[in-house]
């Protein structure tokens, strides 16, 4: 079986590494037969400093499905194309924004200099930041500020990108069309209702809905829909609940 696993907030918390513990579990789940796949908002370059180095080879799906890695190296990349990219960075100039853009590897950054964002982006030094304009292609998107971030929401819409607003963040996630997790997912040959999918937020839906089994970690009102079950914030005990819950599901599920 596939066991798919989102990272901030599913399996790693506050920006930290996912810790030793839940990193053997999944060690001991691929060791029994089953495929670990991890699917995270995060591109590539900011998915490798929280995922333990052996990690590194597993199959990653960066920018909510924008990007995939296979054995260590990007095999995969959708950017917007270039009528809808330049729709978009016209959208930007005209609403004053401040934004986080990547690249398949690079970035642009306009926001503030202490922003919490920043916590997560390029933390192992592995990438440039660079001018918009130097940037080769554009994967993602990430709107931190605008003059009108509802009337710029509604603007995004007709150009057929896919947006995501994350849980507690008052900011604009923008993917090009039909990218999303799922859509990763069958490109690695994933099929529905063969894998397991733990994950917490709104991005997680479209792998939710065509998982065999889908665990939500903590509480969302839209991904609750189409979670089986969920695991509520226990404190200290959350990791034990997480990894006890992998363990039944790894022994439950035909590999």
């Amino acid at each position: 079986m596939h066991f798919v696993f989102d990272l901030d907030g599913t399996i790693c918390f506050k920006g930290q590494c996912v810790s030793d513990k839940i990193a053997s579990c999944l060690e001991q789940l691929s060791r029994s037969g089953h495929e670990v796949i991890f699917a995270s908002a995060r591109p590539i370059r900011d998915m490798l400093p929280v995922l333990p180095k052996r990690f590194h080879t597993y199959a990653l799906i960066g920018g909510n499905g924008s990007m995939i890695s296979q054995q260590g190296s990007i095999t995969h990349v959708e950017s917007f194309l270039p009528d809808v990219k330049n729709a978009l960075l016209a959208l930007l100039e005209e609403h004053q924004t401040t934004y986080l853009i990547d690249s398949e590897w690079d970035y642009a950054y306009t926001g503030a200099a202490d922003h919490p964002i920043l916590n997560n982006v390029d933390i192992s030094k592995l990438a440039q930041k660079l001018p918009l304009a130097s940037l080769k292609s554009i994967v993602k998107m990430l709107i931190l500020t605008a003059d009108d971030m509802d009337e710029l929401a509604a603007k995004l819409s007709p150009l057929g990108v896919v947006i995501h607003q994350h849980r507690n963040e008052q900011v604009l996630d923008i993917s090009p069309q039909n990218i999303h997790k799922w859509n990763a997912l069958q490109k690695l040959g994933v099929q529905p209702r063969q894998f397991i999918a733990f994950g917490n937020d709104a991005n997680d839906i479209p792998m939710f809905r065509e998982a065999h089994h889908a665990v939500m970690i903590h509480q969302h009102a839209e991904l609750a829909a189409f979670a089986t079950e969920s695991i509520p914030n226990e404190g200290e005990n959350q990791e034990d609940l997480i990894i006890a819950k992998i363990r039944e599901l790894a022994e439950t599920v035909t590999i």
